[in-house]
């Protein structure tokens, strides 16, 4: 059996804020948004999401923030995400970087409501 992508649930306060958030800072693509149940779906290339509210979550007992882990091809393509989210305004730790312990070249960016992205790169397979 071969697992399809995860498509995490992300904790939101209002989906109205957080929908423009991933629209116009992030750059994610609404696929749909239904506000009578407090429940968004967006999507960037192959990485499909949820946006959920308070009142969505209750019932699973569900609360953030959360961190989400983007595992891209290469330190250029970090670069890149960096300068395209520094640009647009968004929430970042610091220019991305190596971090030897791990072998992990990345930097971590926040949405409005606190959940993390980190961002990195794999390059530990270079030096095996």
């Amino acid at each position: 059996m071969e697992f399809p992508p995860p498509c995490p649930e992300i904790p939101v306060a209002d989906l109205n804020a957080a929908l423009a958030c991933y629209r116009d800072r992030l750059g994610f693509a609404v696929d749909w948004a239904e506000d009578s149940i407090g429940l968004a779906g967006v999507s960037r290339g192959s990485a499909r999401m949820f946006l959920s509210t308070p009142a969505f979550r209750a019932p699973l007992g569900i609360s953030g923030p959360v961190l989400l882990w983007l595992n891209l091809a290469s330190r250029a393509e970090v670069d890149a995400l960096h300068a395209e989210w520094a640009a647009a305004g968004v929430s970042i730790e610091g220019p991305p970087g190596t971090r030897p312990y791990h072998k992990l070249y990345e930097f971590f960016a926040r949405d409005v409501d606190g959940n993390t992205f980190r961002v990195f790169y794999d390059y530990g397979w270079e030096t095996r």
